[in-house]
């Protein structure tokens, strides 16, 4: 299936500049042309290149520790944390321990109302309520200075939701968890590194079809809530309480 790509170890890419290594994903050569989602590995003590200024740079810590500069300011990040760097700053990675992380780069960005960079905690935040009994927990939004994307993780309990559509593109990289993709009769295996992109009002089903829940971070654009969708028919999906 074009929308899904297995997983893949990032400490196997070649290294991009001063130890860092850069697995490219889902980007513009795989047609999702609003995204060029990547996986980074900067080893420690190394540090990573100034990556595409012209993009805002949302970022996504799976382990390891370091210190995040971008446009004069220096912040630490930890696992479990979200990033965001404004496009036109530059920025580099400084790892304390191996950084493994998660880049999304959001081209052609949005241009007004945007501080240069922000760092969030994920696994600090509380989780909200989409459809089919699934949650999820915010990360980079417009609330912090990131107006052209928004970043989640979500929490998708063991079963199938009815197929539906979003408004909006949506990159996926699946974290813990094992399930399916069903689009259009394809169906597609998804697992721990699976990523997926998802095209705006493609009509989809993430299952999960093991017995605990499946995890995942997305980023998508025009930024908004992840407990927006649609049925194939248009009908907004309904919250499981007003069901």
């Amino acid at each position: 299936m074009r929308y899904v790509l297995d997983s893949v170890d990032p400490a196997t890419a070649p290294s991009e500049g001063p130890g860092v290594a850069v697995t490219e994903r889902f980007g513009p050569a795989r047609g999702c042309e609003l995204f060029t989602q990547r996986l980074l590995v900067v080893a420690d003590a190394g540090s990573g290149p100034q990556l595409s200024p012209e993009s805002d740079e949302v970022l996504f810590v799976f382990s390891g520790g370091g210190v995040l500069s971008a446009g004069g300011e220096n912040t630490g990040i930890w696992a479990g944390a979200g990033a965001f760097v404004r496009a036109g700053v530059p920025w580099q990675l400084e790892a304390v321990d191996e950084l493994q992380l998660l880049s999304v780069q959001v081209h052609r960005p949005e241009e007004v109302g945007r501080q240069p960079l922000a760092v969030v905690d994920l696994a600090g935040t509380e989780r909200l309520s989409a459809t089919a009994a699934r949650q999820f927990v915010l990360g980079i939004t417009p609330a912090v200075g990131c107006v052209s994307a928004t970043q989640f993780l979500g929490f998708v309990p063991p079963g199938r939701a009815p197929d539906h559509f979003h408004r909006y593109d949506e990159v996926i990289y699946v974290l813990d968890g094992e399930g399916l993709l069903h689009i259009g009769g394809e169906t597609g295996p998804l697992g721990p590194g699976s990523c997926v992109h998802l095209p705006a009002r493609l009509v989809h089903c993430l299952e999960n079809t093991g017995d605990r829940e499946l995890q995942l971070l997305g980023v998508f654009r025009p930024a908004g809530s992840p407990a927006e969708a649609y049925y194939p028919d248009g009908t907004p999906a309904a919250y499981p309480e007003e069901s």
